[in-house]
């Protein structure tokens, strides 16, 4: 039986005040430094990565690209602005981080033919913070973002020379603060791009004295929402969101420089060009704004507009998504995007039950398009019985529609082609790694749009009656990527290519449309992920790229593949990583590092995922650093948590217990570890998943807990997939949530937390209060906030410090712990 903490204990620890962190007497307020793991830690961490690489759509090319390691926190320090989900730097009139990979941003890109091999180097601007690279349509430009200290550029280069130039530039700035601001059309030579309008004065000010109170009401409508972070809470906020946000749209001519504004400026959370060009899809936002949720719930119209910026057709008026239930959508339109087959055709979808799943109806869903010149009534394409989960055309206009089915975790795709009767093509669970079919490989499409929403990228590949599906190949021998041909007359399937059992390597991009040649990314435990290009039908492959690895110190790292069994006779999985220089039959302390996940039932938690043939490298603050010290790491040991239907943390913490206890009885058995040296950690729901483990068993030393949410009451509406909210489900609430079990907890904790975390119920408040009531039961706990940084930890002074951390709680209460107490060991 699991103790429950009294009404009155539960509430008086709710209430506890904010206190500050003391070790051995000395306070937390004295001026701390940020802290560097052993120099040969370091050294590894600041390998130079392996450049990232972006495919010409006119398949000759590859994009090799290079960013810095880790931005400094003296740029994470930068002004920030958190308004309505989105964090700005006003100063630049973009994002705060202003970075298209991990980083402090892009300073180097190089143009590198797949034939041949003959590399051009792209000129950069001085200083450079490059993001958001994209080529033209045809391949013949690249376009990137430029973060300056005041200001967004736009910048195009050449990929044939590498000569490039700013385009955007001096007193004109682009605004990037509600995402990707820039699109290419079709004709390679124009930008649909967002401004910021030019003359609009300064940026509001707050009163120095407030003119009254910060009134918030409901109506009586039921509104229940995620506890998002970055709100609009009051009227300055409201008044900076339409200073920053508002844009004003213009067509670049990337030749000249030229700028043509397209409408009047307006807050647009979506600006889509159709595929031909002509006219652009804009979501444009609307008071009052909501103080409930994100810009992406707020109140929009949805408009098409001509190049010029007349209105085509106003084709929605959308109420904010306050009010919208957990498990549906709203309740009217939705999901407004471009036909990608067609030059100008919009899709959208209407929800039949009033987007809740508790409404019985024969039909979810229903897709409907409106074609030029948009005067007629919207067409019905297709109803759906389960929820819509998306639509795709191929180049000749068949559709592949798939739906969704929460209660049942089913998922199936539906081929429709014009005339004909829908056909079944794939239906699975959702969960079931093994029976994933792959996606439909489609064109790349350089005009995304700002929204990145469904339907962005281009037409599925068809050649004669097949298609094209790619997937990770999940196995009992683990991933196996492949890449097969889809018949879509007869459904039969061809292998085209698979990865063979001894290396990862995964299908990158097609090299022409009858994938008789493509691209592939290759790697095993000892050779780092380089590209290829393969034949269809051949063994042999042709290296594009030649990386080195970054981190040879890594290389004596021994990685096992282990799979064990939990009492219930559900099959486990995980990866063991040995330090350099183990020897065998040593047993050494080891880091259990795990993140729960919910599944339907247990054949589908029961299946492998991941590849025992990865390279293997250390980024970040990672807790595989702790190898270099001695340590053995079972990285992500399952812990799946099983039930149909939404009852599957109903048993959350037994299920969690067990499947520990597997993993400890495991890595025991196979004489790695013995059972007083074994900690634990992990980050968000890893981290409540730590405190968990700790409040319910004594499996382990110590545990390091990053960023968790562990008092379940302040996400009272939903959390990870429970959709049942805490009025519903009272006693799951409590059960789940480690701070209600605080006082048993009696083995050291680390909590750690960013002190501006960005994530969705994981607010500090959450480590804070976990900290003061176990500080109160007189418990072994340590408690770290790490300026400026979000749910992701990013400057390199804080990740050097997380690693430090790691390294001085496991050193003290595992490694060099000694035995345990009978008493303990008993327990």
């Amino acid at each position: 039986m699991l103790a429950r903490p009294s009404r009155a204990i539960a509430l008086a620890l709710l209430i506890l005040a904010p206190l500050f962190v003391f070790r051995h007497g000395v306070s937390a307020q004295e001026d701390q430094k940020y802290l560097l793991p052993p120099k040969a830690i370091v050294d590894v961490f600041d390998a130079e990565p392996l450049p990232q690489t972006l495919i010409n759509p006119n398949h000759q090319a590859v994009a090799l690209i290079k960013a810095h390691n880790y931005p400094t926190i003296a740029e994470l320090a930068q002004p920030m602005l958190r308004l309505a989900g989105s964090r700005v730097n006003p100063k630049t009139n973009g994002p705060h981080r202003a970075s298209g990979l991990p980083g402090t941003g892009i300073y180097s890109i190089t143009m590198k033919k797949i034939a041949g091999g003959a590399e051009t180097n792209v000129t950069m601007p001085p200083q450079a913070r490059v993001s958001h690279v994209k080529f033209s349509p045809d391949g013949s430009r690249l376009a990137f973002l430029n973060t300056k200290s005041d200001a967004v550029e736009l910048w195009v280069a050449d990929t044939s020379t590498g000569g490039a130039r700013a385009v955007v530039s001096g007193a004109d700035r682009i605004n990037a603060t509600a995402g990707d601001p820039c699109d290419w059309l079709k004709d390679n030579v124009t930008m649909v791009c967002a401004l910021v309008p030019g003359g609009r004065g300064q940026a509001p000010t707050e009163p120095a004295v407030p003119t009254g109170p910060t009134i918030h009401e409901s109506d009586g409508k039921a509104a229940p929402a995620p506890t998002y972070e970055d709100l609009l809470k009051n009227a300055h906020d409201d008044a900076l969101f339409d200073y920053y946000f508002t844009s004003q749209l213009a067509a670049i001519n990337t030749g000249t420089g030229a700028k043509t504004t397209i409408g009047r400026p307006g807050i647009f959370n979506n600006v889509t060009p159709s595929p031909s060009g002509q006219f652009v899809l804009v979501n444009k936002v609307k008071k009052p704004f909501s103080h409930l949720v994100p810009m992406n719930g707020f109140a929009q119209d949805v408009e098409i507009w001509s190049r010029a910026g007349e209105l085509a057709k106003k084709i929605g008026d959308l109420p904010s998504r306050e009010g919208t239930t957990l498990t549906g959508v709203e309740p009217g339109p939705r999901g407004y995007h471009w036909r990608a087959d067609q030059p100008s055709t919009i899709l959208w979808v209407e929800a039949l039950d009033g987007g809740d799943l508790k409404n019985k109806v024969p039909f979810r869903d229903k897709v409907v398009s409106l074609a030029p010149p948009f005067s007629g009534q919207p067409v019905e394409v297709a109803k759906t019985e389960w929820r819509y989960g998306g639509i795709n055309y191929t180049d000749t206009g068949i559709a592949l529609l798939t739906e969704n089915d929460r209660a049942s975790r089913r998922t199936r795709t539906w081929i429709m082609e014009p005339g004909a009767a829908p056909r079944k093509v794939w239906d699975r669970k959702q969960d079931a790694a093994y029976d994933n079919p792959g996606s439909p490989i489609a064109r790349r499409d350089a005009s995304g749009g700002r929204g990145g929403g469904r339907g962005s990228g281009g037409a599925v590949i068809q050649t004669g009656d097949y298609i094209y599906v790619a997937g990770d190949g999940a196995s009992v021998e683990g991933d196996r990527p492949f890449l097969d041909k889809l018949n879509i007359k007869t459904l039969k399937t061809e292998r085209i290519f698979r990865s063979s059992s001894e290396s990862l390597e995964s299908f990158v991009a097609p090299l022409n449309d009858e994938m008789t040649k493509f691209l592939t990314r290759y790697e095993t435990q000892k050779e780092a992920p380089n590209y290829f290009t393969r034949d269809a039908g051949s063994d042999a492959r042709r290296a594009v790229t030649q990386f080195k690895d970054p981190q040879p110190q890594v290389r004596d790292i021994l990685r096992q593949y282990v799979t064990y069994k939990r009492k219930d006779g559900v099959t486990l999985s995980g990866t063991l990583y040995l330090p350099p220089g183990y020897k065998q039959g040593t047993r050494v302390p080891v880091i259990m590092w795990a993140y729960p996940r919910e599944f339907g039932d247990a054949d589908s938690a029961s299946q492998v995922s991941g590849s025992p043939n990865q390279f293997t490298t250390l980024r970040g603050g990672s807790h595989m650093f702790l190898l270099l010290s001695g340590y053995a790491i079972f990285d992500n040991p399952t812990m799946p948590i099983i039930g149909p239907g939404e009852t599957a943390n109903d048993t959350y913490v037994e299920q969690l217990i067990a499947s520990a206890q597997a993993a400890v009885d495991k890595v025991v058995e196979m004489g790695v570890a013995d059972r007083d040296r074994i900690g634990v950690g992990g980050h968000s729901y890893g981290g409540f998943m730590t405190a968990n483990l700790l409040a319910h068993s004594r499996l382990f030393r110590a545990g390091f807990a990053e960023s968790g949410a562990y008092n379940r009451s302040l996400t009272p509406w939903g959390f990870q997939a429970e959709r049942r909210s805490f009025w519903e489900a009272p006693d799951i609430y409590t059960k789940m949530s480690p701070f209600w079990y605080a006082h048993q907890i009696k083995d050291p904790i680390l909590l750690m937390h960013g002190e501006v975390d960005d994530n969705t119920g994981t607010f500090p408040i959450q480590s804070e209060r976990l900290f003061a009531a176990l500080k109160g039961h007189g418990a072994t706990v340590r408690y770290v906030t790490l300026p400026n940084e979000a749910h992701g930890y990013a400057a390199r002074e804080t990740l050097l410090h997380v690693i430090a951390e790691r390294l001085n709680w496991f050193d003290k209460y595992v490694k060099n712990a000694g035995a345990r107490s009978t008493t303990d060991a008993q327990r």
